[in-house]
């Protein structure tokens, strides 16, 4: 079957939003094993919208629109798509109740008459519940055995919806079931990556490997048609473990939704460790990224921004002479600064950033992306090296990614045995 992807709002088209939910959805479909050959962006316009949909119709066997199923007038989205099928729009009790209640629970209990708007659904369709906002989501099948899928736009309401209901529906459509596994890489560069399974890639049939690049990571999609779950597990099975002989230590999990961080937390809780950060240019990115993880108050003990000179003596007892002689980029005061912040939380780890994330800043010795991290693990400190290329904060992304990764292979080093037996 063939998707097409079609994000409907103005504020797409002027640069005022970044469309994050064509990027979703496309992963997403992409997994379930749906061709994606068209994603449209379009703005809030009869004629335009009317157009786009009537060309995805006659292509595309699944049609999903996001965006343009709110309450104001420019929202119309459900109410164009109502007039290229010929149908008519009737209120839907269930939605007009879940609208009332949507209300009930906030400060401003007010409901004003254009909200009922969102209670129309098309002739015909299937409703499907946004437990996340008034908006529901609609499923409308044409004559011609076509489907199309709308949803709000808003991601905090368009990825649950999606996730809970609509990739159910979705996989109801085939008589086969994909299985997939996802495979996630930290301190390979893609093209390495791709290069070091090429011959897999080549000679792929069923499974198929998928690659995808994100910042500072790979992740390797591996997905089996199959007639049943099992069936799939099986096919997948000797691929994974394939994988895993070729990028070793270099990956983190093979649960799609594990992160670096909650990967590293898990590690430092499953052997009762801590840990405290020092950060200069990433400027608490990575004590936020360490937080983000649900329990991480139990191994993360504190977080110093030293970003000036004064700070990183004051607080993690960098020495004067180190700055003065080496400077505050270098391998010299990561060191310090990783030891003095283990010293000064207590810890049994720390992890320490000093770099140059530009624009400004850089000279020809020390160019901008020059980045120091720190390890300080098991009484030892080791200081790595790296050169990032891009915009400020992609400097920064990539130092957070790379200290995460310093730490979760240092501890995979020193506990490698009974990380691998409890695999």
């Amino acid at each position: 079957m063939t998707v097409e992807l079609i994000s409907v709002g103005t504020e797409i088209l002027l640069g005022n939003i970044v469309n994050t939910n064509a990027s979703f959805l496309a992963e997403k479909c992409a997994a379930l094993g749906m061709a994606n050959y068209y994603q449209i962006s379009v703005g809030d316009n009869e004629e335009r919208l009317s157009g786009v949909i009537n060309t995805a119709l006659s292509r595309s066997d699944i049609i999903i629109l996001t965006g343009g199923l709110g309450p104001t007038e420019d929202d119309l989205t459900k109410e164009v798509t109502a007039k290229v099928l010929k149908r008519r729009l009737v209120e839907d009790a269930g939605s007009r109740s879940r609208i009332e209640e949507y209300f009930k629970g906030r400060e401003r209990k007010d409901i004003t008459e254009n909200n009922w708007k969102q209670a129309l659904i098309i002739e015909g369709c299937q409703v499907v519940e946004n437990n996340n906002g008034t908006a529901p989501g609609l499923i409308v099948k044409t004559e011609e055995g076509k489907i199309i899928i709308l949803m709000p736009g808003p991601p905090g309401e368009m990825i649950p919806m999606f996730e809970e209901s609509i990739v159910p529906y979705l996989k109801t459509l085939s008589e086969n079931v994909l299985y997939s596994e996802m495979v996630k890489i930290c301190g390979i560069g893609e093209s390495k990556a791709e290069t070091m399974i090429k011959d897999m890639i080549d000679s792929q049939t069923n499974p198929t490997i998928a690659p995808y690049a994100k910042n500072g990571e790979v992740h390797l999609r591996v997905t089996a048609l199959a007639a049943t779950k099992e069936e799939g597990m099986l096919l997948t099975a000797p691929v994974v473990a394939e994988l895993k002989k070729r990028f070793g230590s270099h990956i983190y999990t093979t649960d799609e939704k594990v992160t670096i961080e909650e990967a590293v937390i898990n590690l430092l809780t499953k052997f009762n460790l801590t840990v405290s950060t020092a950060e200069s240019c990433s400027g608490g990115l990575l004590a936020g990224r360490l937080v983000n993880v649900s329990g991480a108050s139990a191994v993360f003990e504190e977080g110093f921004i030293t970003y000036s000179n004064k700070a990183k003596m004051k607080y993690l007892g960098v020495s004067e002479s180190t700055l003065k002689k080496y400077g505050a980029v270098s391998s010299e005061t990561a060191k310090e600064m990783a030891a003095g912040a283990a010293k000064a939380a207590g810890s049994l780890a720390a992890l320490s950033v000093t770099g140059i994330a530009g624009p400004e800043g850089g000279t020809e010795s020390k160019p901008v992306g020059l980045v120091y991290i720190g390890c300080y693990f098991d009484g030892k400190i080791e200081v790595r090296e790296f050169h990032f290329k891009g915009n400020r904060q992609k400097v920064r992304e990539y130092t957070v990614i790379s200290a995460l990764d310093f730490l979760r292979t240092s501890l995979v080093n020193a506990y490698g045995e009974a990380i691998e037996n409890n695999r």
